[in-house]
């Protein structure tokens, strides 16, 4: 495989709109310094794994060779737009989509103006990719899919990628713990919104580091079950199925809460 480096990162967009403010400076130099290892591989094709696109039939993969425009989030609108400007590897894509069915799972491509793009792939492209340098091909999150259908793809985008020989940087974006804070704050006292979700995600961030895949294979149900981490936790599914199912290590680059809820960025050795 032609993978030079993977990323599970956080689709947040507190760190981006507001990385003044000290717990979120800590996400937003996390993903800084994850931006310039990412820049020095010189990959041909990033590929991404979305919690926040949303799929309900079909597996979805973006098509359009560019899609540019200006997203507010739903959820935290009063801290301002999201200006974006996103390259497609379409070829890469396409060849996704026809794997995708290859390997048991409907699949189909989307190519329209003004589709609406996600806050976390948003958010991750302008920390990763600020200048627009590498293309990306991006799946959707169907709701439907296991664990296992996740891993699938993933290893199947690899696949295509490097049958392709496109250099490849697989980046999974969604949340750590879930557990969002539900009332009004001082956003510069934010924290894990329980000491449970903070002990939970160290447990996770410390398996990733010693690259000990059993422990995250037993630990993750569980951590599923006890912390909530954004859609079942599927956007390490989708690294770990490009991966081929192992790690060697990762580097912990930032870690902290985005209104209680948890956010790692972390780079996984290839």
């Amino acid at each position: 495989m032609t993978i030079v480096a993977a990323f599970l990162v956080p689709g947040t967009p507190l760190p981006l709109l507001r990385p003044d403010n000290p717990p979120w400076s800590r996400i937003a130099n996390g993903y800084r310094a994850a931006a310039r290892a990412l820049a020095t591989q010189r990959p041909d094709v990033l590929l991404v794994y979305s919690t926040q696109w949303i799929a309900v039939l079909d597996e979805l993969w973006q098509l359009r060779p560019l899609i540019s425009g200006v997203h507010v989030d739903e959820n935290w609108y009063e801290y301002g737009e999201l200006a974006y400007e996103i390259r497609i590897d379409v070829e890469v894509a396409r060849g996704c989509v026809e794997g995708s069915k290859a390997v048991g799972i409907s699949a189909k491509g989307v190519d329209y103006d003004q589709f609406p793009i996600d806050t976390g792939t948003i958010v991750a492209n302008t920390f990763l990719n600020s200048h627009n340098q590498w293309p990306l091909v991006i799946a959707a999150n169907n709701l439907y899919h296991s664990w296992d259908d996740t891993m699938r793809l993933g290893e199947m985008a690899a696949r295509v990628a490097d049958k392709k020989s496109k250099k490849v940087v697989v980046i999974g974006i969604g949340g750590m713990s879930g557990s969002i804070l539900r009332k009004e704050i001082d956003i510069r006292g934010d924290s894990i919104a329980s000491a449970a979700d903070d002990a939970w995600n160290r447990r996770i961030l410390d398996a990733f580091q010693k690259a000990d895949v059993a422990r995250l294979k037993e630990l993750c149900p569980a951590y599923v079950k006890e912390a909530k981490p954004d859609m079942g936790f599927k956007h390490f599914a989708w690294i770990l199925g490009a991966l081929g199912g192992r790690i060697y290590g990762a580097r912990l680059h930032g870690y902290g809460p985005s209104y209680g809820s948890g956010a790692a960025v972390v780079e996984f050795k290839v």
